[in-house]
């Protein structure tokens, strides 16, 4: 399938609802535990999310319009959520995040996009030259990506209750982690 603006706004827009209805008002069993050693709870999978609306998507789009190449995008904090969400509440953080992904939807519609400028490229820290397409496809697979992650560590946490059924339960058996977008 190839990239297609408006079909990637409109998958944009339905993130912050999908983590709103999995995430909101589960008990902390559910959205506090993790995989294990150096793995993300789906509270620090919002959180992740929310720098990225800061830091990352718009930020790099802004980029590309205005500097193309000649500009390197800055790089990606991954663990900012640790310093920059503590002490927030999971319902603080699914609100922060669906007011920010809202803002930038709408800045990313004001920006008028054509097909010219989805050609154009920008600079990433270690993939070199990226093009605008390229950039807004991987912030819906992101999104995907986490979405991902949240179900499977989710269902990680029942992987002993369910006992012989786990041989049918493919998320149980997928490993999953992505590298830094």
């Amino acid at each position: 399938m190839e990239h297609e603006l408006s079909q990637t706004i409109a998958l944009l827009r339905r993130t912050p609802g999908v983590l709103d209805g999995l995430l909101r008002g589960l008990p902390d069993d559910w959205t506090l535990r993790n995989e294990g050693a150096n793995t993300w709870s789906a509270y620090d999978v919002v959180g992740h999310l929310i720098d990225g609306e800061r830091t990352n998507w718009l930020p790099r789009v802004r980029t590309i319009l205005e500097h193309g190449e000649e500009s390197v995008f800055a790089p990606v904090d991954r663990v900012a959520q640790f310093r920059d969400g503590a002490g927030a509440s999971l319902a603080e953080l699914l609100d922060r995040f669906a007011g920010l992904r809202s803002d930038n939807v709408r800045a990313l519609e004001a920006l008028q996009i054509g097909p010219d400028d989805l050609r154009r490229r920008g600079r990433h820290p270690v993939f070199g030259p990226v093009t605008l397409s390229e950039l807004l496809a991987t912030w819906a697979a992101h999104d995907l990506t986490h979405l991902h992650q949240i179900s499977r560590l989710m269902a990680y946490q029942y992987r002993e209750a369910v006992g012989p059924w786990s041989r049918y339960l493919g998320v149980l058996h997928c490993a999953g982690h992505s590298e830094p977008a």
